[in-house]
């Protein structure tokens, strides 16, 4: 075997620190964006933040005085053609121009919302009100300390026993706890406000309820004597209902009613429900008849490079100092395209699906339009994959709500005349069909698959069965109302 040396030219495809950080910052929500970009405006010196105060004010910073220009001048004097400063370029600067829209800013105000109460504290604060004994009082904590986040009692009698006895215990008293007087506090807790709190099911906390109204509200027996077959109510058997209450068809229909303005969960007004507002990174709207898309300047960072520290850069230099501002200065430059990038993508893939789905944002949810990753991907000439990590946890702001930009993306279901429609649209007409349903003879998924054929869509039992599920609405069986 022969050794020899030559040379070969190939191309390869090589992930370079700035494509790295390009695709990690395409990937990122808003909020990520944000605290990326303070990360690196607290570790690199070159780049600084645009406030807003300074959006509308020339780039060009100050002159210095003349103490400090001639100061300047003398100590560069002598090394001239080596210290040439590096002046800041149009390029280092990243504002949102073209894709802004222009609002007036928001008023400061004061935050005057109110801490949130939960039902704990709720409860013990009209407890501490009652003339209960210490006893009474111990064992009237321990039952709000065992009820749900609904204001059901989740616990039997003995264990609220036990509690209280282990409690008396640490504190030195000998005092038998009866299940008659754990019984008495209860009852009085389910009288206090919400009423119905620290019922042990639902036809307690109803019966507790319509026991409390006054005695000439219309129906009231009759509500009563129902609660007492609760099992039949449940499982709708009006028959049976009919036969051991004696009571009408009339008069069933009314105890119903009346039950139905009961709050079947008491402590549920007092859950805390921590909503996680979502910032709109795309925001569209109609002008003159056109949907027009346009980037959220909220969300969308104003960054430059640091005039002073660029100026400090000597090209001749090679000291270390140098070369750190040096260094910095590339880093900043790059994460300034990385970022201009991001958002002229994000632009171009949201114009995309505005353009598949304006029937979307004519209509409704009916109008959706199949479409697949692989299709916007052809059109913004761009790789599925790129598509994929702009899309996620980004959001678009409509006339008809706010919707992340993965929500347009759909399967598709062939129609009789060859065409294809949307899975999310066909969810929305089951949807309707079902809430403009008889209750008494609600459809089945064999009768909403025949309409849905009616009206173009060709799809199987089971497809609108998985469908209904997906839409948690239960069978035509459990839909039925019988009075």
């Amino acid at each position: 075997m022969k050794l020899s040396l030559g040379l070969k030219v190939a191309n390869s495809l090589s992930l370079t620190p700035q494509l790295q950080q390009a695709i990690r910052l395409l990937q990122l929500s808003s909020l990520e964006l944000e605290q990326e970009v303070q990360i690196q405006l607290d570790s690199n010196p070159l780049l600084e933040k645009i406030e807003d105060e300074d959006s509308n004010e020339s780039l060009d910073h100050p002159q210095p005085d003349q103490h400090e220009k001639e100061l300047s001048e003398s100590l560069n004097a002598d090394h001239l053609p080596d210290e040439l400063a590096v002046d800041t370029d149009w390029d280092d600067v990243y504002t949102h121009q073209s894709t802004a829209m222009e609002r007036p800013e928001f008023d400061e105000r004061e935050d005057n919302r109110q801490g949130h109460t939960s039902l704990k504290e709720h409860m013990l604060g009209q407890i501490n009100l009652l003339n209960f004994s210490a006893v009474d009082k111990l064992i009237a904590y321990c039952i709000v300390d065992a009820l749900d986040e609904k204001g059901f009692l989740d616990a039997d009698l003995a264990e609220i026993i036990l509690s209280v006895q282990h409690l008396l215990t640490q504190m030195d008293h000998v005092v038998d706890v009866e299940e008659d007087e754990v019984l008495a506090v209860l009852k009085h807790i389910q009288r206090l406000d919400p009423i119905g709190i620290g019922a042990r099911n639902l036809a307690e906390c109803l019966f507790v309820q319509i026991d409390t109204l006054p005695i000439q509200t219309e129906f009231r027996q009759e509500a009563l004597l129902l609660l007492k077959h609760y099992e039949l109510l449940i499982s709708n058997d009006l028959n049976k209902l009919v036969k051991q209450t004696g009571l009408n068809f009339e008069q069933l229909k009314a105890a119903v009613e009346l039950l139905k303005t009961l709050k079947a969960h008491p402590g549920a007004e007092f859950e805390y429900k921590d909503l996680d507002y979502q910032i709109p990174d795309v925001v569209v709207s109609k002008k003159n008849g056109a949907w027009n898309v346009q980037l959220n300047p909220d969300v969308i960072p104003k960054l430059r490079i640091n005039a002073f520290y660029s100026g400090m850069i000597k090209r001749a230099d090679q000291s270390d100092d140098n070369q750190y501002l040096r260094n910095q200065m590339l880093e900043a430059k790059n994460f300034i395209k990385s970022i201009d990038e991001r958002h002229k993508t994000l632009l171009k893939v949201a114009s995309c699906i505005v353009q598949h789905q304006r029937e979307f944002l004519e209509i409704g949810v009916e109008g959706m339009k199949p479409l697949v990753l692989r299709e916007v991907a052809d059109e913004v000439e761009l790789h599925e994959s790129t598509v994929s990590r702009v899309t996620t946890n980004k959001y678009l702001l409509t006339p008809r709500g706010l919707f992340e930009l993965k929500y347009f993306f759909s399967s598709h279901v062939g129609t009789t005349s060859g065409g294809e429609a949307s899975s999310t649209a066909i969810r929305a007409k089951i949807k309707k069909l079902v809430a403009d349903e008889n209750p008494r003879k609600p459809l089945s998924d064999n009768s909403i698959a025949n309409l849905l054929k009616d009206d173009g869509i060709d799809v199987a039992r089971r497809t609108v069965a998985k469908y209904r599920e997906s839409l948690h609405i239960a069978s035509s069986s459990d839909r039925k109302v019988l009075i």
